[in-house]
């Protein structure tokens, strides 16, 4: 980045990182992400609104996965306008509030799909484990405390290393290594004591998206012990395709997180560009893929869609 650029920045703003060596390329690039995020956007809404008209759909499962749809849909929302902005040559930089608040709404809404991928994984468990408890167990009532549990679970408790990112001074290259921001990144520039945010930061990420994690892999195992334990084949394949769509999402989920963590810690070596179009994968992949999943795998959302296409 040349010193005039950053010589023009004000003190409370940081330059945003597009994707380097592409520049002449960004009016093209511009075209295949504006599909990507009106698919995300056209897909979760279309997601919703099945879910909501088809009274068939008011069951836990897709509560759950209103939810998840609800969630990506937001991620799309609190990223588009420094993605896009950059590749149609409208924002360069942003700042320090914009920066944190956008911090705020990408980390918690990942935690946040961390913690309905859960539920989702919960649901699924009783589903197969003690289907004659399934309704009585995962009533309406339950359902919404649950989501008020993800809810404040997620947004309450990154308030603290958010909130600490006001108060810190910054007077390292104010360059971000995305286009847009995370709290890594502004850390990463502080000059102040950032202990109590690496800490914390990393507290966050073993409580939630690792403990997540941990708990969807039990669920998965006590699901197959018990699908082993029926006799005949063809329940146990029908069992286990009830999971396939959400075994796919956490995968799309948890993988790209942990590319995104191996590219930063082992990485440091490698160009620009590729830190940047995993940070991109991260935080659009997950949105853009649930809708298409559940859409194919899951057969009463198919059966909906298809009857307002046809």
């Amino acid at each position: 980045m040349s010193a005039i650029s950053l010589s023009n920045l004000s003190s409370s703003s940081f330059l945003l990182t597009g994707f380097p060596g592409l520049e002449a390329y960004y009016l093209w690039l511009s075209i295949p992400f504006s599909s990507v995020y009106a698919m995300v956007f056209l897909g979760n809404c279309m997601v919703l609104h099945v879910i909501r008209t088809e009274s068939s759909l008011h069951q836990p499962m897709f509560y759950f996965l209103a939810m998840l749809a609800l969630t990506d849909l937001c991620m799309g929302m609190s990223t588009v306008h420094t993605v896009l902005g950059i590749l149609w040559g409208f924002i360069r930089e942003i700042s320090l509030d914009s920066c944190i608040a956008q911090s705020y709404f990408i980390h918690g809404l990942s935690f946040m799909e961390s913690s309905v991928l859960l539920a989702m994984a919960f649901d699924r468990y009783i589903a197969i484990c003690n289907p004659l408890r399934y309704s009585s167990i995962l009533t309406n009532d339950k359902i919404v405390k649950i989501g008020v549990a993800i809810l404040c679970r997620s947004s309450l408790l990154i308030l603290p290393a958010i909130v600490r990112l006001k108060f810190l001074s910054y007077c390292r290259p104010p360059v971000l290594s995305h286009s847009f921001c995370l709290h890594q990144d502004l850390i990463r520039m502080a000059c102040s004591d950032i202990r109590f945010n690496s800490i914390y930061g990393l507290f966050l990420g073993i409580s939630n998206l690792l403990l997540d994690a941990v708990l969807i892999i039990i669920s998965y195992v006590m699901i197959l012990h018990a699908v082993l334990a029926i006799a005949s084949r063809e329940e146990r394949l029908k069992s286990l395709q009830t999971c396939v769509s959400h075994i796919c999402a956490v995968l799309v989920f948890y993988i790209p997180i942990i590319g995104l963590t191996m590219v930063h810690r082992f990485g440091k070596h490698l160009s620009p560009l590729v830190h940047v179009l995993m940070g991109n994968i991260y935080i659009i992949f997950p949105p853009l893929m649930n809708p298409i999943i559940y859409s194919i795998k899951t057969r009463q959302i198919r059966k909906r869609v298809q009857k307002l296409f046809y």
